[in-house]
């Protein structure tokens, strides 16, 4: 963001504002904060989530599962939320599985990726019930070996690295040499010899990358993850299920980001859907989603300590930073920082302004949540809001770095 650069008001829209008070699900933020008791706190509403996932069914093609990749944002309270609202849950640990065992969404809709699942974990998941993406031949042999010793017949999937990338995505997941699943040119001989063993196979996971804000490039990926499901599902010796087309969707975080047009992506969904059919008679497909779910909802409070001046630069020290909230400071992915959303939650509409940088407690100069933005003029004991913050928050965050308490979370 540029020196003096005010908040992208645009993204301020899912929060209403009362007597120059920020309102979170219903309650303004000072009551808030008052109700959790202490700073800093993440606060993610709920009714914000749900209109999510009504604008999703909206725009998107009648039929298609969503899922909720749980890794965005794990609280239990938001996945319990999520868990009435979308089709399935997507994990990558033991733990998280036992927070969408405990949702009550069947286990059959429950999915667990990750490169690196321990021999536990996949008895645990086969015991379960739950899909299993399978992400190597090694794996897939760990897996038959405890099938033959537990007496039980898994349900997986192949998760494929595709041999095309999301363009323009946050975080590339296909295309490539990659860590994540199995090359797509070798995925027809895997099929093959699953077809030999006692497995449930369920189907083919297609995930080629995240964090997208350009329309035409995810409809691109739909395009090529359909053309590689029809190439896969003609070369099985077994039936193809479900189909997982990844995600891909993004959400806005910077000046100059306009959010996705949903409308436009669903359109072109629903074609390809039709044109695709004859090839993929019987299918289900699944689009996998986690930020664009949550990460609009949810909010990161701070609360002022200190303001002090050096060299004519004026500092906000908060009682919390990067350990808390490691996106915001920049230390998450971005190769040139860039400032979030970030306001004065309980100075919203005031006039007076200055340019401020906000920084954390830490003894780093990487603690740093807002560098020289405009924002209303404030004082110890005022409340720093960072926006954006529903998604890869506090689970994403180094807690433990130098021993300060973890934040609250709620859901309001």
């Amino acid at each position: 963001m540029k020196t003096g650069q005010p908040l992208h008001s645009a993204l301020l829209q899912p929060f209403p504002i009362e007597n120059h008070c920020l309102v979170v699900g219903g309650v303004s933020l000072t009551r808030l904060m008052q109700r959790v008791g202490r700073t800093p706190f993440y606060a993610y509403d709920r009714q914000l989530i749900r209109e999510r996932v009504g604008l999703l069914r909206q725009y998107l093609p009648h039929g298609i599962h969503l899922h909720y990749a749980m890794k965005a944002n794990p609280m239990p309270a938001v996945v319990q939320h999520l868990a009435q609202w979308v089709d399935g849950i997507d994990v990558a640990s033991a733990g998280e599985m036992k927070v969408a065992l405990d949702t009550g969404i069947p286990p059959e809709n429950i999915s667990f990726a990750g490169p690196g699942k321990s021999r536990q974990e996949l008895a645990c998941a086969i015991a379960a019930g739950i899909v299993l993406n399978i992400e190597s031949e090694q794996e897939l042999t760990t897996i038959t070996e405890l099938a033959q010793q537990m007496s039980l017949r898994p349900k997986v999937a192949i998760r494929v690295n595709p041999d095309f990338e999301l363009k323009s995505s946050g975080m590339k997941m296909g295309g490539g040499a990659k860590q994540f699943g199995i090359d797509a040119e070798a995925v027809p001989a895997v099929l093959a010899r699953i077809a030999k063993i006692n497995i449930d196979f369920e189907g083919l996971h297609i995930f080629s990358g995240s964090q997208n804000l350009k329309a035409e490039a995810i409809q691109e990926s739909h395009e090529k993850t359909l053309q590689l499901a029809v190439q896969l599902t003609a070369a099985s010796p077994i039936a193809v299920r479900t189909i997982n087309i990844g995600g891909g969707l993004g959400i806005p975080y910077f000046p100059g980001e306009q959010p996705l047009d949903l409308a436009v992506i669903g359109r072109n969904l629903e074609k390809l859907l039709v044109e695709f059919a004859p090839a993929l008679p019987g299918v289900q497909f699944v689009m996998e989603l986690g930020r664009y779910l949550v990460g609009e909802a949810g909010i990161y409070v701070c609360k002022i300590l200190d303001k002090k001046v050096s060299r004519g630069q004026v500092f906000l020290v908060t009682d919390g930073g990067l350990h808390h909230h490691l996106a915001a400071s920049g230390n998450f992915g971005q190769v040139i920082r860039k400032n979030y959303p970030v306001a004065i939650g309980n100075k919203m509409d005031k006039a007076d302004t200055e340019i401020v940088s906000v920084v954390g407690p830490l003894c780093t100069p990487l603690d740093l949540l807002a560098d020289r933005m405009m924002l209303a003029r404030a004082e110890p004991g005022d409340l720093v809001v960072v926006f954006q913050s529903g998604a890869y928050g506090l689970t994403a965050s180094p807690l433990a770095f130098l021993g300060h308490p973890a934040p609250a979370e709620v859901l309001v």
